[in-house]
């Protein structure tokens, strides 16, 4: 039986071999979800063999690379109350979405569940799960575990209607740590986020990546969420941290020096966070310091 409840969204470029394992993964599903496939402009074929292969699953093909906003597009096609993203080197476990679903129709003000993350093929924890099982904030009795300051797009189940109402992964950020910016506009809406101990993603990653790139962009954007969201002295404060924390070399200069190229559309949409909110970002802060999820190395 279709899932009534959930899309999957998943947003691709230049990964048709790993893509379609995560498709096959998906199709097997006991929830049978719609699937909706964002391809970003790949050369190598993958839009043709998702037509080819799996022609049950709605797929977009923008004519250029998105990055996140890939899943803005897909979105638009979801008419499901929740849509569950996943990455195109990750797949999600049979019955998550299921439990997905009935965990979020109970709780409105939810906005999204997180799950457990498995690194395959070992079969291991992501480092980034201790961090979500141990989050430092509080939140309301009613959540369905620890409460949380963002969300993973790779292993997270939202609400349709937050999504929208938090208009999307922004454009400015393109891709890398997208995540942060809206969860805290949604959070500053009365949204609330959660880890789910039962439900679990799989992820195997993709070799086909240029970690230092990512983390070229993974840091830009750190520092433009900052400069966006975070009151004068707290962004002050956190950027000096950022300047002398991370290694000094080339691929942190380019960052940097894309970030400070920004800077004039960043300051003409700064909107700080009233100070409950700040506070919620300093405590997650702290504890990100420590992460073994939070380097910027690569």
């Amino acid at each position: 039986m279709t899932c009534a409840h959930t899309t999957v969204v998943v947003i691709t470029h230049n990964r048709r071999a790993e893509l379609l394992r995560t498709l096959a993964e998906l199709r097997r599903l006991p929830e049978r979800p719609r699937i909706v496939v964002t391809d970003n402009a790949s050369t190598d074929g993958t839009a043709e063999a998702v037509a080819r292969d799996f022609p049950e699953a709605t797929l977009l093909r923008p004519g250029r690379n998105l990055g996140a906003v890939g899943r803005n597009l897909a979105v638009r096609h979801v008419r499901t109350p929740y849509v569950a993203f996943c990455d195109d080197d990750s797949w999600w476990e049979p019955g998550s979405l299921a439990r997905a679903a009935d965990l979020l129709d109970t709780r409105p003000r939810l906005a999204a569940v997180t799950a457990r993350i498995v690194v395959e093929p070992d079969g291991t924890e992501d480092p980034v799960v201790r961090e979500l099982r141990e989050s430092p904030l509080s939140g309301p009795d009613w959540l369905p575990g620890p409460a949380l300051g963002s969300f993973l797009a790779a292993a997270t189940v939202m609400r349709t209607d937050a999504f929208r109402a938090g208009g999307g992964f922004h454009p400015g950020l393109w891709l890398g740590g997208e995540e942060e910016l809206l969860a805290c506009d949604l959070l500053r809406q009365g949204w609330w986020f959660a880890y789910a101990e039962e439900l679990t993603v799989h992820h195997q990653a993709s070799r086909l990546r240029d970690s230092t790139a990512r983390r070229v962009l993974g840091l830009r954007n750190t520092l433009w969420f900052t400069w966006l969201r975070r009151p004068l002295l707290p962004a002050l404060r956190r950027t000096g941290h950022l300047i002398r924390t991370v290694p000094h070399d080339a691929a942190s200069a380019r960052a940097f020096a894309r970030a400070t190229a920004g800077l004039p559309w960043v300051l003409r949409q700064r909107d700080p966070v009233p100070p409950d909110l700040e506070h919620r970002l300093a405590t997650l802060e702290r504890a990100r310091r420590t992460s073994p999820a939070r380097r910027y190395i690569g």
